[in-house]
């Protein structure tokens, strides 16, 4: 009784191929019609085939720390730099180390590459100053600095500089003062002038002793602020090098139109947690909005509550971004939430700051050493002569399928288009959906997924003529050499996965777009076996050509050397035994 069922349940599975040959043709229609509908018809390319740009950044001695520039810190840098072009949407960005000092970074050619360019090597060391004092750009002719409250002048900016922030120079225009935030100034409602900043709210803490107090700022600080010139960008841009957080500073605003005397840093980029660019719908303006970290916040709420007790411009804390000011708020009172930068922010400019921001400090200063345009003309002549291999490849595996398979190779055709639909739609759809690239090595991993998936087949294929070699019709066999050959795909295919996957994770860069695409294929030639190979020749085997053996079939028992049927051979042994026994 058990014969029976289980034969009657192999020809229930026999009976409805039809249901995973309708599953897998619906994912590729889906598929292929998701392709057409998002746009993009065709893989995002690398940089080895689009083009694009290839920047190398040479680390900056610091003063006093010439131990600086190690291993440790060249790969954090990389780490973060790695991060931030992501942050941007940009695919398949290499950045890698080269010798002791330099950093390679390759981004390709798209929408967000030069923005990404301004980022990479952008230090991005952010400091809360408390203001000391202020005055305009220009050198100041008296040999001393010491603005009033009242009559300081501050930076202005320009709309779409991303490093300004509005000033502090008193304007004849109307202002409020919200909770938490000090608006742009000019005069109040009670007629009171209230000095103009850029936009603050926060909360996070630290010592304002040197806030209170320009002590620390010898005669030589004191002189160097009078004679810097912060109309000159280069003098604008070495103001604060070599200073430690912990001493006091001079500094110029962004656009050079006015130069800051600054105590030591009370709050740091490292107490920041997260920063969004976000636009605010009251004041129709960008701006910059950043969370502390539980010990910036308390830092913050300190020095707040100091300062606000202060008149201008020591009531003023400025934001120091690699030593130039992007904004330099008034304080009215405590601060307590998170805090907003603000200034003549554009989209761009303020998610450019918030990602560098969100993403850290580099531990080091790079200079751009050399800038190159990558053309994509090499890496075309390079793919024209990768797919004529491939191509050369495809067609012995098709010359070789029909002369030993015959019938079977169009099986394995059909089977290898229905791959190649589906690796081409998923590896388009991926392009916007993660960033993925199609560089070189990805498409050699593509081509090696054909020999991958042409094994398949052809394991199946002779567990099925074996089958029949020992006898058995064609149905029967490919049904009883199914479960030995899906063991066989299934081992084959995990180990070539698991190559793949550790392949991606050990390896950066290019080699990581061969072990990618070498996986995605993997999976895929289990799904196309399982789902469309099998099914369809199990319709194959009900036909007459392939049921009855056709010398051209690939499947002819007399050709395949098949042996007599099993019960013949049992009927004929029997009756010989019993004389020789009696």
């Amino acid at each position: 009784m058990a014969v029976p069922k289980k034969g009657k349940g192999r020809a229930g599975g026999q009976s409805r191929p039809g249901r995973a040959l309708a599953l897998i043709l619906i994912a590729m229609v889906a598929l292929t019609g998701g392709m057409f509908l998002s746009g993009h018809t065709t893989p995002r390319l690398g940089i080895d085939l689009a083009g694009g740009t290839s920047i190398t950044l040479k680390a900056k001695s610091q003063p006093g720390k010439p131990e600086a520039i190690n291993e440790t810190n060249m790969n954090t840098a990389v780490e973060i730099i790695e991060r931030r072009v992501n942050g941007l949407g940009v695919s398949e960005a290499e950045v890698q180390t080269q010798g002791a000092s330099n950093i390679i970074v390759n981004i390709p050619k798209g929408t967000n590459s030069a923005q990404a360019r301004e980022q990479v090597g952008t230090t991005a060391q952010l400091y809360f100053r408390p203001v000391l004092s202020v005055t305009g750009g220009e050198p100041t002719p008296t040999g001393t600095a010491s603005p009033s409250a009242s009559g300081s002048p501050a930076p202005s900016a320009e709309p779409g500089d991303k490093e300004t922030a509005s000033g502090s120079e008193a304007t004849p225009s109307s202002s409020a003062t919200t909770q938490g935030r000090a608006v742009t100034g000019g005069l109040k409602q009670d007629g009171s002038p209230t000095p103009a900043a850029g936009d603050v709210s926060g909360d996070a803490a630290a010592t304002p002793a040197a806030s209170q107090t320009p002590d620390a700022a010898t005669a030589a600080l004191e002189k160097k602020f009078t004679e810097l010139d912060c109309t000159d960008e280069k003098a604008r841009v070495a103001a604060g090098d070599g200073v430690k957080p912990e001493d006091p500073t001079v500094a110029c605003s962004s656009e050079g139109d006015a130069k800051y005397l600054l105590g030591p840093a009370e709050v740091s980029g490292t107490d920041v947690d997260d920063a969004k660019g976000q636009f605010d719908q009251q004041r129709g303006i960008w701006l910059v909005s950043m969370e502390f970290t539980d010990k910036g916040s308390k830092k913050f709420q300190t020095i707040t509550k100091k300062l606000s007790a202060q008149q201008s411009p020591q009531n003023q804390f400025a934001i120091s971004l690699d030593g130039e000011v992007v904004s330099a708020p008034q304080v009215n009172e405590t601060l307590s939430g998170s805090a907003e930068i603000s200034g003549s922010f554009t989209q761009q400019s303020a998610e450019d700051l918030a990602n560098v921001l969100s993403y850290g400090a580099l531990p080091l200063s790079f200079s751009e050493d050399t800038v190159t345009t990558v053309t994509a003309a090499l890496g075309g002549e390079q793919l024209e002569a990768g797919l004529i291999a491939g191509a050369i490849g495809l067609a012995l595996v098709v010359i070789y399928l029909v002369a030993y398979y015959r019938g079977l190779a169009l099986i394995a055709l059909l089977s290898l288009l229905a791959s190649g639909i589906l690796s081409y739609t998923i590896m388009a759809l991926l392009g916007p959906a993660i960033g993925f690239a199609l560089n070189l090595p990805a498409v050699c991993g593509a081509i090696v997924a054909i020999g991958i998936t042409a094994d398949s087949f052809i394991v199946y294929f002779e567990r099925v003529r074996d089958e029949i070699r020992e006898g058995r019709t064609l149905r029967p066999a490919v049904e009883r050499g199914w479960p030995r050959a899906r063991r066989t795909i299934l081992v084959s295919d995990f180990v070539s996965f698991l190559a793949a996957a550790v392949l991606f994770l050990v390896t950066v860069g290019k080699v990581q777009g061969f072990a990618f695409t070498l996986g995605l294929t993997t999976l895929l030639d289990v799904v196309v076996v399982f789902l469309f190979t099998k099914p369809l020749l199990t319709l194959m085997a009900r036909t007459k050509f392939f049921s009855s053996g056709h010398p051209w079939s690939g499947l002819d028992p007399k050709r395949l050397g098949a042996k007599p049927p099993l019960r013949r051979s049992r009927r004929v042994s029997a009756p010989t035994d019993h004389p020789k026994e009696a």
